[in-house]
């Protein structure tokens, strides 16, 4: 079995090479080609570790990946994001190889799904992007969808002083121009493409702070407790995006909205159906809103895509 590290990985991580195998992971979900069983998570105080899985039919391998959040680790050094995956023959069940990422493709995967998002509903003139949120994905997003997209301007929104001075440092370092934002609704009130990054269980994003036009990832909420959008606000959107339908029925921003609305007043399509053109073209006048929770084909593209970047260098 390959082991690749993780300093290996990140030499050969590159947002373009990537891309592609992401898009393939959603459409092949949509098209009902992949296998992707419910996840597995441990959820307790201040952490969560999540445990997804799943092949693709006519694939050569299944993955497994185990991703955890330990949000009181910054305060002792360390990382709050850990993990690894692995990738089995789909043939044999050999373990083929394992990825010791500590969390960097979870990472990855995440703000790529982003980044896919923005470049299949973004508007066509983007005034800025939105970052809500100083964490890893604050800076991963604002990277991955600066570089899909084109748009180098960016406005930044946290909870903290502090926090958002890093953040606005990292940004400048990957050469954005970044501008720091008081409140939430100044963010709204800057950009048509708003990501929204944090673990909250409140909703921080309301209705009237959206204007129309405007493009919403929200990539925070991937539990049953998360929630980063008002309900009165995906009821306002004119499109509802999800990466999986099954998923939103349990966790999500779309799950939170099923709780309070009746199921038939909600009409969501995934993001695989957009990527291959059977939605109509998002109007500039229209509110989108793009729910993603993870599913493990991303995982399994992903992998298979470093696996064979290593390899070759």
């Amino acid at each position: 079995m390959k082991l690749i590290t993780r300093s290996e990985i990140e030499s050969v991580l590159n947002v373009p090479d990537l891309i592609a195998g992401v898009e393939e992971a959603f459409t092949a979900y949509s098209q009902g080609l992949g296998e992707v069983p419910p996840v597995a998570e441990l959820l307790m105080d201040n952490a969560e570790v999540h445990i997804k899985y799943g092949y693709i039919r006519g694939g050569e391998h299944y993955v497994i990946k185990v991703a955890s959040g330990f949000y009181n680790n910054p305060a002792k050094g360390l990382p709050s994001s850990n993990g690894l995956m692995m990738l089995f023959s789909l043939a044999t069940g050999q373990p083929i190889c394992l990825l010791q990422d500590e969390g960097v493709l979870t990472d990855y995967r995440t703000a790529l799904a982003g980044a896919v998002a923005a470049k299949h509903l973004a508007p066509k003139n983007i005034t800025r992007i939105g970052i809500v949120g100083t964490g890893t994905q604050a800076r991963l997003q604002a990277k991955c969808v600066s570089e899909q997209t084109g748009c180098a301007s960016v406005s930044v929104w946290g909870r903290t002083k502090d926090a958002v001075i890093a953040c606005k440092k990292d940004l400048l370092d990957m050469s954005l121009e970044v501008n720091v934002c008081e409140s939430i609704p100044e963010v709204f009130a800057q950009c048509n493409v708003v990501i929204t990054t944090t673990p909250s269980q409140h909703a921080l994003v309301c209705a009237d702070d959206v204007h129309p036009g405007t493009l919403i990832v929200a990539v925070g909420s991937d539990t049953c407790e998360k929630q980063e959008l008002s309900a009165e606000l995906l009821t306002r959107a004119n499109r509802l995006i999800v990466d999986s339908n099954v998923q939103s029925q349990s966790r999500g921003e779309v799950f939170q909205l099923r709780k309070k609305a009746p199921e038939n007043t909600i009409q969501t399509v995934e993001l695989g159906d957009v990527i291959q053109g059977n939605y109509s073209p998002v109007r500039s006048d229209e509110i989108s809103i793009v729910d993603l929770t993870g599913i493990a084909l991303q995982d399994l593209k992903i992998a298979e895509t470093v696996m064979s970047l290593a390899a070759n260098r």
